[in-house]
């Protein structure tokens, strides 16, 4: 539970299908004073707890999200508990930085998921015997429909809010022990059957940041992390030409036009992004323009292709869905072939893989 209108909704769902619900949400910020004793399932010393006081009316956490979740829990009168993930949540801000620093585009949502929603999660829930861990993504799981009779893993019905992509990387073993109770659902219907709750997030604005950069300046978030950046460099032409400079790679994004500060009398866009040198490098859209791909660490969610197979993919969280061909190669990479040309295909985000509303699998941008 987040604290936002859609985890909320969840747990009211599950609830009212009869399921024994808990609430948790994952604390990630610095360590708060809190005055409320810590504890360990079963002895664990990598999950502690911060737990509920009696009758859990006050909560021990500062961040208002947690607050927020822990007021949905009371409403709905299911237990809460705030688990300490900062040691987790550390590795991810680590491989956001690390991304950045290799001129490369990060995706720590769908790290996330793979880590510690999915991953760590599950370890919490085996401590204290929950059989599935349930978010609020929007995204569908058919039953029995994948390989090994497992579920598949589907788009959500809201095709504005559909999260299918961020879970791609999910191990497929698990995901007969996921329930995603919202993404049968679109986004006003889960709006208004919280107010119909009378649950006080039922207008709160999705979180449109990543979680552990609120104001959204990466920039800025790397450089107080990292100290002063050491990938400053110039701004080249894809012809070599030196038109500026910049203080770092973090910057930037394959494909981003706006924020260049650059003027050159044509729209450019960032083109390539180099690590050895430190350069940007722009060019027009037409130099932007990729017709493949290929991607590594790979995960098929359906069965791997054996030869070329006719699909969709994405190639960010916000992108369209377009035509492909779709190969599988050797050491867990994947050779995308577009139908048409795209642009701004950037080295470390996500490419997923479609066969209708069904995600097949997909892999990082090399």
């Amino acid at each position: 539970m987040s604290g936002g209108v859609d985890s909320s909704v969840a747990a009211h769902l599950l609830r009212n299908a009869g399921h024994d619900v808990v609430g948790v949400f994952m604390r990630h910020g610095e360590p708060v004073v809190s005055s409320c004793a810590t504890q360990t399932p079963n002895g664990s010393k990598s999950l502690s707890i911060v737990t509920q006081r009696a009758g859990h009316k006050q909560g021990c956490c500062s961040a208002s999200d947690a607050q927020d979740a822990r007021r949905v829990a009371d409403r709905l009168d299911i237990p809460f508990y705030a688990i300490d993930f900062q040691e987790e949540f550390s590795q991810i801000i680590d491989y956001f930085i690390d991304e950045y620093s290799a001129a490369r585009t990060p995706n720590p949502c769908v790290m996330c998921n793979n880590w510690i929603k999915f991953g760590r999660l599950f370890e919490y829930a085996d401590t204290v015997g929950a059989e599935f861990v349930a978010t609020g993504h929007y995204a569908r799981l058919q039953p029995g429909a994948g390989p090994e009779g497992l579920p598949s893993l589907c788009r959500g019905v809201d095709p504005s809010k559909d999260q299918s992509y961020v879970l791609f990387g999910i191990d497929r073993q698990r995901l007969s022990r996921m329930m995603l109770p919202v993404g049968g659902y679109c986004k006003d219907e889960i709006r208004r059957m919280a107010h119909e709750l009378g649950l006080a997030v039922a207008d709160k604005k999705d979180s449109q940041e990543i979680c552990f950069v609120p104001d959204g300046d990466h920039a800025a978030f790397i450089r107080r992390k990292r100290g002063e950046s050491p990938t400053a460099g110039e701004v080249v032409t894809s012809a070599g030409q030196v038109v500026g400079t910049h203080d770092g790679l973090e910057k930037f994004t394959i494909g981003q036009r706006k924020g260049l500060g650059i003027a050159l009398g044509e729209p450019h866009f960032v083109i390539r992004l180099e690590h050895d040198t430190h350069r940007v490098v722009l060019g027009t859209k037409e130099e932007l323009a990729r017709g493949e791909l290929t991607a590594n660490r790979t995960n098929w969610l359906a069965s791997r292709p054996d030869g070329p197979r006719d699909c969709e993919v994405k190639i960010r969280y916000n992108a369209r869905p377009v035509g492909a061909t779709v190969e599988a190669l050797e050491a867990d990479r994947l050779r995308v072939t577009f139908d048409e040309p795209q642009y701004g295909v950037a080295p470390g985000q996500a490419v997923v893989c479609y066969e209708g509303n069904q995600v097949l699998g997909g892999g990082w941008i090399e």
